[in-house]
């Protein structure tokens, strides 16, 4: 009986749940045709993040963090307000990268007024599927490398054949002489022009233009840059701006888009806790310096084992330094320089040669910090006080070594045996020419002088095992 009570009340629960399953999936499907239409009532969305500054590390991460978070929150649009002088070409890279590879529509927006999108800002503006600039904005100035003596690839002046006065050739025209630099400016010069016309042929741009803003660093105003076709629109804010892309077809990774945006409501993404460490660290001289807190650190902690601190502060800056500088255009030939000053000075520590290898350490020294950083961007590159100021460090640090080892070898013995020797003892007992004495607090076996007395001062000789010599000589007192 109790068996079939257990299957009844088994079966009525199970009827029971399906009922209930059953309700909730009926109420769920009344409910669904409702959700599209409150879908529709909710405002379109247009992310924003603000790139401002020299374009580094940092910005890369927080445009490919933007896009991320605009295509998870299924944003209309996503809009870069730009205002740079420009940056690394890796980063400007990694930031057109995320640009062409976002599902979401991305756009771009010089602002405000008074900002420009200069050199690698040109490269953005043009990755974008859309752009606008406010009034009172510039673009251009793109040329990729410092270019002197004329453009890269051209003949020079000298090069150029000899003319005879009628006009005509003297002679066949020579092939252009060109440096190494000047072979590998063209290069880089070749390489941006290819990938600024390729960005512009993708989104109907000004082509021709942009090879202009490479080549020659040519430069154009808002209104300028309408008439030539560079953007699209002129915008004096961001409601404004929203107002004219809307309705516009645009090209993304998913394919074409119109964009939606009239009324849209605004989110701006702020960069996260890791992008502005990143920016912090990715400044050159903090990672400079912190690199050399850290090889500092190390070497106190391997001077002085046991003493922990220096040593973990030393890793965990050495570590944090070396990351940084890895993300930084470096010249290893001046990381090379650098790690062979910090070596001989070190050397200079534990050998002491009194500043004949110390000082081949700090000239290697500032030397490789001058190279080190591989960018003609200022922002990127080591401050002289910086390396003016780390320099002095390194030479005072090297003078207290110096100073040390040189007190070091002159100091009176202070250990050992040596120690000993000329010290005054006071005689405890004492029979034929043998008894005890007191010395540095220790009662000591002595022989000597054939008579003494009980707490006559003596002067010691020598020390021969454990026994010691005094000397006939009285102890001088002083």
């Amino acid at each position: 009986m109790t068996l079939r009570l257990r299957q009844t009340i088994y079966a009525i629960l199970a009827v029971s749940g399906a009922a209930l399953f059953g309700a909730a999936g009926t109420a769920q499907e009344t409910a669904t045709p409702e959700t599209p239409a409150e879908t529709a009532k909710a405002p379109p969305l247009a992310m924003l993040t603000v790139i401002a500054g020299a374009i580094g590390p940092a910005t890369a991460k927080q445009v490919a963090d933007a896009v991320e978070e605009a295509e998870t929150r299924r944003a209309d649009v996503l809009i870069l307000k730009i205002d740079t002088p420009g940056g690394l070409v890796t980063s400007t890279r990694e930031i057109i990268s995320s640009i062409l590879e976002s599902q979401v529509p991305v756009a771009g927006y010089v602002a405000p007024a008074g900002g420009h999108a200069a050199s690698a800002g040109t490269y953005i503006i043009y990755a974008t599927a859309i752009a606008a600039m406010a009034p009172g904005t510039n673009i251009g100035a793109a040329t990729p490398v410092t270019i002197g003596g004329g453009m890269p690839g051209l003949p020079s002046p000298e090069d150029a054949a000899p003319k005879k006065e009628g006009g005509e050739d003297e002679a066949p025209a020579r092939a252009p002489q060109r440096s190494n630099e000047d072979a590998m400016a063209a290069k880089a010069t070749n390489d941006a022009v290819a990938h600024i016309r390729s960005l512009a042929e993708m989104h109907g741009r000004n082509a021709d233009w942009a090879e202009k803003a490479v080549r020659e660093g040519a430069s154009l105003s808002a209104r300028a840059a309408v008439e030539e076709g560079v953007v699209e629109f002129i915008a004096a804010d961001m409601g404004e701006l929203l107002r004219l892309i809307h309705g516009r077809e645009v090209a993304t990774a998913a394919g074409k888009r119109v964009l939606n945006t009239e009324g849209a409501a605004i989110v701006e993404i702020e960069p996260g806790a890791m992008t502005k460490v990143l920016a912090i660290l990715s400044n050159p001289n903090v990672a400079f310096i912190l690199m050399l807190i850290g090889i500092y650190g190390l070497i106190f902690e391997f001077s002085n084992p046991g003493t922990i601190g220096p040593g973990v502060i030393g890793a965990i800056c050495l570590l944090l330094g070396l990351y940084a500088l890895n993300q930084l255009p470096l010249d290893y030939a001046g990381l090379a320089l650098i790690l062979l000053g910090l070596a001989l000075m070190v050397t200079e520590a534990f050998t002491p040669t009194f500043g004949v290898v110390g000082l081949g350490g700090v000239i290697a020294f500032v030397l490789g910090s001058a190279m080190l950083i591989d960018s003609d961007q200022p922002e990127f590159q080591l401050s002289w006080s910086v390396i003016a100021g780390t320099a002095v460090v390194s030479v005072l640090t090297l003078a207290a070594l110096l100073g040390y080892a040189w007190r070091a070898q002159t100091k009176p013995v202070a250990t050992g045996s040596e120690e000993l020797t000329g010290m005054e003892a006071q005689v405890i007992d004492w029979a034929d020419g043998q008894g005890h004495v007191w010395v540095h607090s220790e009662r000591w076996r002595a022989r000597g002088p054939h008579q003494l007395a009980p707490g006559e001062k003596v002067r010691i000789e020598k020390l021969d095992g454990l026994t010691l010599v005094l000397s006939d000589a009285p102890a001088v007192h002083g």
